[in-house]
């Protein structure tokens, strides 16, 4: 089967564009490897992102696989060295005399046995280093894994608690309204009192305050689902996590310079990059082992030991025993299965440059697409804060008017309406630059380094 010539490299240098496409608003430096979760000045998300790379059980897990990665290591480099096994017991057997003749009656024998056996495969090829070097890829795939899932889980938390910040924002936000309308439905009372406005009034303004009251349970709800999501990232029960964010706060700083550096560095930075980089290495390895079961394989057995039939003479210079047998051991025909693990083997490496490649292309397009979000949604902001304004002011002209009797109260229920909803929408925006600016450190590799 043919594929296509890319498929059989990976990218270098040439290859990758010497740009981003967004660089407006952002240092083109070389990214530093730092906890940049700390760029938002918010001492409760410090506390949140440590206890979660504490207790997280997906980095723990990843941190177990680390080790189980390490002992692969050390059990391929056990090969270079004999394998040693002491033996002692004690054997009974009876042998058939009529395998002989039918006149030869069965015999016995018993005796005690000491002994030592060893087993040395020489690595005359470069099988056994070639094993080494597989799982010790591994290893390296393993660590960067591990910084992967860092990257993620604290990317999950720090979006997490943004996104509980914002929903309590948006509650500070109803709240306020709510005791806007309020006065609002005690003006139309007053003026229906007064009989100069009608009952129509009264209701208008009480369906707008008790729906914006009503959206509160609702914002409760999602409040105390983000808080237990936190609490499942940082390995907290509910009662825990609600004692430390039940408390509402400011959200912070969105305006930020990030250090994006140029996509080449991707490759130092994205553990997921150097991942997929260690998984080829060990694809390649693997290769390398299927090509040298084609050559001959040099082995020593031997042993030394004593046997007697009384456990005193075991010691006698008489029942000392010992062999020793160098093999050389060359697999002539085996049905063609070498030469399929070899093809297998090849198309495995072959898989493995492809997921490199992709790899390094999707990193690049997260970095350009959570620019691209960052800055719209700065602009956003920009642009929905003056709406917030016009809002402000268009309530404030309907509510006089309406006092004046020089306009119907539906122009005041619309603006109310609107002034809540772009406050809100404000709130929301300013949450989702967070969350862009968070996708963005992550799509940049958060700030981990994971070392080649």
């Amino acid at each position: 089967m043919a594929f296509p010539s890319q498929a059989q490299e990976r990218f270098d240098a040439d290859d990758m564009p010497s740009r981003w496409a967004y660089t407006t608003d952002f240092d083109q430096t070389v990214p530093t490897d730092d906890a940049w979760w700390r760029s938002f000045g918010d001492a409760m998300l410090d506390s949140l992102i440590a206890i979660g790379i504490d207790r997280n059980y997906d980095i723990a897990m990843a941190a177990r696989r680390i080790e189980i990665a390490r002992q692969g290591v050390r059990r391929a480099q056990a090969a270079y060295y004999p394998s040693v096994t002491a033996n002692a017991g004690w054997t009974r057997a009876r042998s058939s005399g009529a395998v002989v003749s039918p006149e030869i009656d069965a015999s016995t024998s018993s005796y005690f046995g000491l002994g030592i056996d060893m087993n040395w495969e020489i690595d005359l090829f470069g099988k056994i280093t070639a094993r080494t070097r597989q799982e010790k890829a591994s290893f390296k795939a393993s660590r960067a894994q591990y910084a992967a899932m860092a990257v993620s889980i604290t990317s999950k938390i720090a979006s997490a608690y943004m996104r509980l910040r914002t929903l309590q924002g948006e509650k500070a936000v109803l709240q306020e309204h709510i005791s806007s309308q309020k006065r609002v439905v005690e003006i139309t009372e007053a003026r229906f009192e007064a009989g100069i406005s009608s009952m129509l009034d009264v209701a208008q303004a009480k369906t707008t305050y008790l729906s914006t009251e009503a959206s509160i349970t609702t914002l409760n709800t999602d409040i105390a689902t983000a808080i237990n999501t936190i609490g499942v990232l940082t390995g907290m029960f509910p009662e825990q996590i609600h004692a430390m964010l039940d408390t509402p706060r400011e959200l912070p700083d969105f305006h930020q310079i990030v250090a994006v550096g140029v996509p080449m560095e991707l490759l130092r930075r994205r553990p997921d990059v150097v991942e997929a980089e260690y998984a080829l290495a060990a694809d390649a390895a693997a290769l390398g082992i299927a090509k040298k079961d084609f050559l001959p394989t040099l082995s020593i057995a031997g042993s030394i030991g004593t046997q007697a039939h009384d456990a005193g003479d075991l010691f006698s210079d008489r029942s000392f025993t010992y062999s020793i047998a160098p093999t050389l051991s060359w697999t002539v025909f085996d049905g063609m299965a070498r030469k399929a693990a070899v093809v297998s083997a090849r198309e495995q490496m072959q898989v493995g440059i492809d997921n490199y490649n992709l790899t390094l292309l999707t990193a690049v397009q997260e970095v350009d697409n959570a620019m691209s979000q960052y800055v719209n949604s700065l602009h956003y902001i920009d642009l929905i804060e003056q709406v917030v304004e016009q809002a402000q002011k268009s309530f404030e002209l309907s509510i006089d008017l309406y006092k004046k009797g020089l306009s119907s109260f539906i122009n005041v229920s619309d603006a109310q309406i609107a002034r809540l909803q772009y406050a809100d929408e404000l709130v929301s925006a300013r949450g989702a630059a967070l969350s862009a600016l968070i996708n963005l450190y992550q799509a940049l590799g958060g700030g981990w380094s994971v070392e080649k």
